[in-house]
C-alpha cells in the first residue's frame, strides 16, 4: 500500500528581526558578510567566528525544509564539523554506512568498502536528510558570539570596490544599505551574487531525468548500504538507487530518461506505482519529491576581488557520489583560515589565490568524476550501453572491470597540487600525503584519556614530532604536540599512516592538510616551510 503526503516536510522556522544597521545614518561596515545560510554558508560563519572573527549572515528565506535535498556526508566533512562543534549530533542523529552494493537486474555484481580499515573518529559516511544538518549548524551559530543571522534579508544589489563591496538589502520593512570588507557567496546554485557580477557558468547541462523521493517506511531487513541497480526488474532499463535515511527514511534515485514529461511524472498517479514496484508489498509513504536535472559546471574563477564564491555558487556537480554539500564545505574550509590570516595581517592578499588554486582543482576533480558517472549510468549511444552491460556482467570475475564500474564515485577529500606545500626532501609511506588532510589515529594521553589525533589539534598551524630527545622549540605562530610524550601512539596507527619515526616532523596547516614532513626537525626549514604556507 502507498499513499502520496508529498507537502509533509519538516520545515523550521525562524523569525525575522529588525538589525540596528537599518537604523544607521550610514553603511555600517563588516569585516565579513556571507550570503546564504544553507550547510556552506553556515560552516563558514562558525568557522570564521570561532577563529575570533565577526560575521554577518544573510538568507532570503525564515525557514528550514522543503525536502531531505543532500542527505550523504563524508569522512571528511564530518571531520570539519566535528571540528565546529557539532560531529556528536550528528553522528547521534545520522545513518552511519561504508558499504555499498551494485546489481545489474537483480544479481549483484559488486561490492566495496568506503572505509575498510579500523580506527578513525569518524565513519565514512552518515546519511541525515540537510534540513537536521542545517538546524544543527542554525543552533552551533547560536552559540557562538560573533554571528549575526539575518533571515528575511534578500541581497538585491552589490557594488565592488578595490577595500570592500556596498551591499543593498531587501526584508520585510524596506532595504537598508551594509558595506562589507569580504563578501562570501554561499547562496546556492541560483546565487543572486554571482547573478549581480554577471558571471556565466560553464561546463555541461545533462538532460536525463531522474525523480527524487523522501519515503517513509519500517524495511529493517534492508541493509544499511548504498544499493545502485542498473536494468532492474521493477524499472527496466533504467537505473535505481536507494539509501536509508534516519527516522524511518529512505532516498529513492529512479532513473526516467530524457524524455520524461517532469510535469506528469511529478502526479501521484505516475510516480506511487513506481515507487511501488521498486518497494513490493511494504507500505509506505512519500514525504517529498522532485524531478531534476544536472549541471556539471563551475565559474571560471571563484575570487573576484573583494567577493568570493564557496559551494554550489562556484560549482555544480551530478548528486551521484555525494560531491556537491560535501565539496562547498570543504570550500568553506580552505577558506576560512586563509581569510582570517589576511584579516590578522599574517598574510598577504597573495594566500587567497591559493583558494582558488585549490578549489577549482577540487571542483574540477568532482565535475571529471560526476561526468563519467553520468556517462556510465545514461549512456549516449547504443554502443555505450552494450560496453556497460558487458562490463556488468565481467564484474564478479574481474578486478579491471569493477574498477570500470562508475554508479557514483562517493566524495573524497582533494589532495591538492600546491605551491602552499613543501616539496619532500625524503621519501615517506604510509597514508598520509603531502597536500592532503591528515589520516585520523587512535592515540592516548599521558593520563590514559584516549582520545583521536584530529580531536587533538588546534586552530592553527601545528607540528607534529615524534619523540626523540629533547622537545623541539618552533617558531612564532605554530603549535607542537610531541608523540610519545603529549600524545601516544599506543596502538601505533600514527606511525604507520604516517611513516613515522622517532625525530620525524609533520607540519599540519590550520585545515588538518599536510603541508611539510621532514625525516628530523630542523627550526629553519620549518621556519621556512610556515612562511610558504602562508603564501610569503
Amino acid at each position: 500500500m502507498a499513499e502520496s503526503a508529498a507537502d509533509r516536510k519538516v520545515i523550521y522556522h525562524y523569525t525575522y528581526r529588525r538589525s540596528p544597521d537599518q537604523d544607521a545614518r550610514a553603511a555600517v561596515c563588516h569585516p565579513v558578510v556571507v550570503v546564504g545560510a544553507g550547510p556552506v554558508g553556515l560552516t563558514m560563519a562558525i568557522d570564521l567566528a570561532l577563529r575570533g572573527v565577526d560575521v554577518v549572515v544573510l538568507d532570503d528565506s525564515d525557514r528550514i525544509g522543503d525536502g531531505s535535498r543532500g542527505i550523504c556526508w563524508s569522512k571528511r566533512t564530518l571531520e570539519i564539523l566535528n571540528r565546529l562543534g557539532i560531529g556528536e549530533r550528528l553522528l547521534e542523529k545520522g545513518v552511519t554506512w561504508k558499504l555499498g552494493k551494485v546489481f545489474l537486474g537483480e544479481k549483484p555484481v559488486h561490492a566495496f568498502d568506503l572505509l575498510p580499515e579500523e580506527g578513525h573518529r569518524m565513519p565514512a559516511f552518515i546519511n541525515l536528510q540537510q534540513y537536521y544538518l542545517e538546524k544543527a549548524l542554525v543552533d552551533r551559530a547560536d552559540e557562538i558570539d560573533g554571528i549575526d543571522l539575518r533571515w528575511k534579508n534578500r541581497l538585491v544589489g552589490l557594488d565592488r570596490g578595490n577595500d570592500g563591496a556596498h551591499l543593498t538589502i531587501e526584508t520585510p520593512e524596506g532595504c537598508y544599505a551594509l558595506d562589507a570588507d569580504w563578501v562570501i557567496a554561499a547562496d546556492g546554485a541560483r546565487s543572486a551574487v554571482r547573478d549581480l557580477l554577471g558571471l556565466p557558468f560553464v561546463g555541461q547541462t545533462f538532460e536525463d531525468k531522474f525523480l527524487i523521493a523522501d519515503v517513509t517506511m519500517l524495511a529493517d531487513d534492508i541493509p544499511t548500504e548504498r544499493r545502485f541497480w542498473f536494468d532492474p526488474p521493477f524499472h527496466s532499463g533504467q537505473s535505481a538507487l536507494i539509501h536509508r535515511q534516519a527516522e524511518d527514511s529512505w532516498r529513492i534515485d529512479l532513473q526516467l530518461g530524457a524524455d520524461a514529461d517532469a510535469d506528469a511524472e511529478l502526479k501521484p498517479e505516475r510516480y506511487l506505482p513506481r515507487i511501488g514496484q521498486m518497494l513490493g508489498d511494504r507500505h509506505f509513504t512519500v514525504d517529498w519529491v522532485s524531478i531534476y536535472r544536472f549541471n556539471c559546471r563551475r565559474i571560471e574563477r571563484f575570487v573576484h576581488g573583494r567577493v568570493i564564491f564557496v559551494g554550489d555558487s562556484a560549482h555544480q556537480v551530478s548528486p551521484f557520489g555525494a560531491r556537491g554539500a560535501n565539496s562547498g564545505i570543504q570550500d568553506a574550509e580552505n577558506l576560512t583560515w586563509k581569510l582570517v590570516a589576511v584579516l590578522k595581517q599574517q598574510a598577504g592578499l597573495a594566500l587567497l589565490d591559493s583558494y582558488d588554486r585549490e578549489r577549482m582543482q577540487a571542483a574540477d576533480e568532482n565535475i571529471g568524476h560526476s561526468t563519467r558517472s553520468t556517462d556510465f549510468i545514461a549512456p549516449h549511444s547504443p554502443a555505450e550501453r552494450r560496453l556497460r552491460t558487458a562490463v556488468l556482467l565481467l564484474a564478479p570475475k574481474a578486478e579491471f572491470a569493477q574498477r570500470m564500474i562508475n554508479s557514483g564515485r562517493l566524495s573524497t577529500a582533494t589532495v591538492y597540487d600546491t605551491p602552499l606545500s613543501t616539496p619532500d626532501e625524503n621519501p615517506f609511506g604510509g597514508t598520509a600525503q603531502l597536500g592532503g588532510p591528515a589520516p585520523d589515529a587512535p592515540v592516548s594521553r599521558p593520563d590514559g584519556g584516549e582520545c583521536h589525533l584530529l580531536d587533538a589539534l588546534g586552530r592553527g598551524f601545528e607540528l607534529l614530532y615524534v619523540a626523540d630527545g629533547a622537545r623541539p622549540n618552533v617558531p612564532d605562530g605554530i603549535e607542537v604536540l610531541v608523540i610519545g610524550k603529549d600524545l601516544l601512539d599506543s596502538a601505533g596507527l600514527f606511525a604507520d599512516r604516517f611513516d613515522a619515526r622517532p625525530g620525524s616532523a609533520y607540519l599540519l596547516r590550520p585545515d588538518q592538510h599536510l603541508c611539510a614532513r621532514w625525516r628530523h626537525f630542523d627550526a629553519d626549514k620549518v621556519r621556512a616551510a610556515h612562511r610558504r604556507a602562508l603564501g610569503h
